[in-house]
């Protein structure tokens, strides 16, 4: 969603297990994936909200979290959404990546450059900017004091706020989803989606501030 509102990477490269899945790295060149987390879609207490477990079976292995190889120049930290594959990579040491599977922008909805994250929240208010409220007024009750932090909210569970390099709103984020139907799709109003078990996945991962770097690649 397009809205109004917010890296340490540590034990992740040891103790790697091959599975043998094969995934894309940046330069278009076969991977393999070291790690999958298939089991990591359960039920989740977090602050006092029950995030439902995610029928992990009826979503494409691909876009279950893994640990790819994955080749490019970019720093460890480094986030690199590659929009039309669909897929979020958290850059690791040793060309390496976690991968996140996503939903997208829909058409006319999509955004690509660079940002970093200036700050992150867990269990976010969800603010429409006032473009959305004109597309759907309905949602003008949100538009003064936001919708509540809950399992219904737009935003899911946590909440990553893009800033250029100008320290101005994006009004793009990336954020959890109760809706994993959506992931691997282009369903969204702008915004990147992970389902609610990534985004808290991701969002530990993840110290804010300018060298927080978020690549959007169309």
């Amino acid at each position: 969603m397009a809205l109004r509102s917010s890296l340490t990477i540590a034990g992740l490269v040891a103790a790697l297990a091959l599975a043998g899945c094969s995934a894309s790295t940046e330069g278009g060149v076969s991977g393999s994936t070291s790690q999958i987390f298939t089991s990591e879609y359960g039920s989740v207490t977090d602050s006092g909200y029950s995030i439902p477990a995610v029928p992990i079976s009826k979503i494409d292995k691909k876009y279950h979290r893994q640990i790819v190889s994955y080749n490019t120049r970019e720093k460890p930290g480094t986030i690199i959404v590659d929009t039309p594959k669909r897929f979020l990579y958290l850059v690791l040491p040793g060309k390496k990546a976690v991968r996140y599977g996503i939903g997208v922008g829909k058409a006319g909805f999509a955004w690509e450059g660079e940002a970093y994250i200036a700050w992150k929240q867990e269990w976010p208010k969800w603010t429409p900017p006032k473009e959305m409220i004109d597309r759907k007024p309905e949602l003008a009750r949100y538009g003064e004091d936001g919708m509540k932090p809950g399992l219904k909210n737009p935003l899911g569970a946590r909440a990553l706020y893009l800033f250029n390099q100008k320290g101005e709103d994006t009004l793009f984020r990336l954020h959890g989803t109760p809706e994993w139907k959506s992931i691997g799709t282009a369903a969204s109003s702008g915004c990147i989606r992970l389902m609610n078990q990534d985004i808290i996945d991701l969002y530990n991962r993840v110290r804010p501030g300018k060298n927080a770097r978020v690549v959007v690649k169309q």
